[in-house]
């Protein structure tokens, strides 16, 4: 791939994802929030083993939990990358373009967890409709991390030593 169509790609898919990520962050923040607050008179009726983890989640079923937290580290660190990822991909230079590929990848690893999650969630079933929303807009966001991530190390390919020694740079 091209330079200039490595470059657009990655900044059209930097900022979709930065779109998915904050509304991962939203709903996410919503959904802890709302378990904080129905944790002591939903979990008090709730047997020994139950009541002893630290946020119950009244909504979903026993793999929300887990979901809605990575989901929530997931959608921050998306945020975070696809800022600096969108600085990052307009210098386009090796130091930058090495910095957004590593961040990307990470964002994506945690992506992934979360995806593995919501997957279990609705392999489990049970779920209201805003963990729905959350669970679909976590699968696209792993998917189109991916392909920025792939766009990106494309993008660095085209600087790395071997590249720049034959001087097709």
């Amino acid at each position: 791939m091209g330079s200039g169509g490595s470059k657009s790609t990655a900044l059209m898919l930097l900022f979709l994802n930065l779109g998915l990520y904050i509304i991962v962050t939203i709903i996410a923040g919503w959904a802890v929030n709302h378990a904080i607050e129905r944790t002591h008179e939903t979990a008090s009726v709730l047997s020994i083993p139950a009541r002893i983890f630290p946020i119950y989640f009244p909504m979903g079923n026993m793999a929300t939990g887990l979901f809605v937290i990575f989901s929530l580290i997931a959608g921050v660190v998306g945020v975070a990358t696809s800022v600096t990822g969108v600085t990052n991909v307009l210098q386009w230079d090796a130091p930058n373009l090495g910095a957004a590929a590593a961040s990307s990848l990470l964002t994506w690893t945690l992506t992934m967890l979360a995806m593995g999650f919501a997957c279990k969630e609705i392999y489990i079933g049970w779920t209201d409709a805003n963990l729905r929303t959350l669970e679909v807009i976590t699968i696209v966001a792993s998917a189109t991390q991916l392909i920025c991530t792939g766009a990106i190390h494309a993008g660095a390919e085209e600087f790395t030593p071997t590249t720049l020694a034959a001087g097709t740079v």
